[in-house]
């Protein structure tokens, strides 16, 4: 079949590339070498991310066919989903939680990066010749991203970044911003006629973690105070975007729907934990030191463990 800029729209249950733009501002091989994009390769970047689910099976059945992750491990309580060999997603079963509010503090997205703009172009044509429902489209200057949301409620970015020397910095701050996204000129980079896209690619990677938080400032304490993150745009009370290495954001926070959210219900669906590996030591170390001194973490065998305001369970990992 040939895939239709039409057909990619329908799939966003809209007529026109403006109605995809709007969600977007709401929402906003072998033994070769694996290249990866550089949000993946600063001294602090995200490895994984967990999330609880009702239907095991069904969850794991849908990002395989979704992003075409494959199964690494498989028990009763959890199936682990990656891309060459490197695990990324963790499905935690658990069939009797309730569906996580969506004006909770939680996960608003978790995003995964493409490892260059034509697999992104492949992946859409897998979209549209599966029939895969999208929200939305963006073009954000230093990325373009799409949007969509799992069976049970969890959001998902797919996204590529445009080369670093193109993005525009001013005083500390990366000019971002929520334009329309020219599918037409991401699909032509692959084969419009076919689904090549049976596999995610070896290098794809989660490139940034989005959260809902019920106070910017107090995530703020965590995430840039605690964890030593650098904020990359203007300061603002709704949203706050913060990185390791110049990245434009490794994790994002906004309260746009979950202002003055308590704690966390762990006993219901959604983001469970997620992790970042920490390449530089004395990064490390200073991020252990300010999480010991607020009397917050501990270790674990694999490096150290913190809970964010709201619960939500955040992994360092020494590399």
């Amino acid at each position: 079949m040939v895939v239709s800029r039409r057909h990619l729209l329908q799939l966003a249950g809209v007529t026109s590339l403006a109605a995809a733009f709007d969600f977007a501002v709401a929402a906003e091989a072998d033994a070769a070498p694996v290249t990866l994009p550089y949000g993946v390769t600063t001294s602090a970047h995200i490895k994984s991310a967990a999330l609880r689910v009702r239907d095991l099976a069904g969850m794991s059945s849908y990002y395989q066919n979704t992003l075409g992750l494959r199964v690494m491990t498989v028990s009763a309580d959890e199936i682990v989903l990656g891309a060459g060999e490197e695990p990324l997603l963790y499905l935690i079963n658990t069939p009797d939680a309730g569906f996580e509010d969506p004006s909770s503090a939680g996960l608003f997205h978790i995003a995964y990066l493409m490892p260059e703009r034509m697999d992104l172009g492949r992946w859409l044509v897998h979209a549209a010749a599966t029939n895969i429902p999208i929200d939305g489209f963006a073009d954000h200057s230093v990325s373009e991203a799409i949007y969509l949301t799992d069976p049970e409620g969890n959001g998902i970015e797919v996204y590529s970044d445009r080369p670093k020397d193109q993005w525009q910095w001013k005083d500390g701050v990366v000019t971002m911003g929520t334009k329309e996204l020219d599918i037409d000129a991401i699909a032509a980079l692959t084969d419009m006629t076919r689904d090549t896209y049976d596999a995610a690619p070896d290098g794809l990677r989660i490139g940034h973690m989005h959260l809902r938080v019920g106070d910017v400032a107090e995530a703020r304490g965590f995430y840039q105070d605690l964890l030593c993150l650098a904020s990359t745009r203007d300061e603002r009370k709704d949203a706050a975007f913060l990185s390791s290495g110049g990245y434009h954001h490794h994790i994002a926070v906004n309260s746009w729907r979950s202002a003055g959210a308590g704690g966390r219900d762990g006993s219901k669906t959604g983001l469970s934990w997620f992790s970042l590996t920490i390449s530089e030591p004395l990064l490390y170390d200073q991020q252990l030191s300010r999480f010991n001194a607020a009397g917050i973490g501990g270790h674990n065998p694999g490096g150290f463990t913190a809970m964010d305001p709201w619960g939500t369970e955040v992994r360092l990992i020494k590399a």
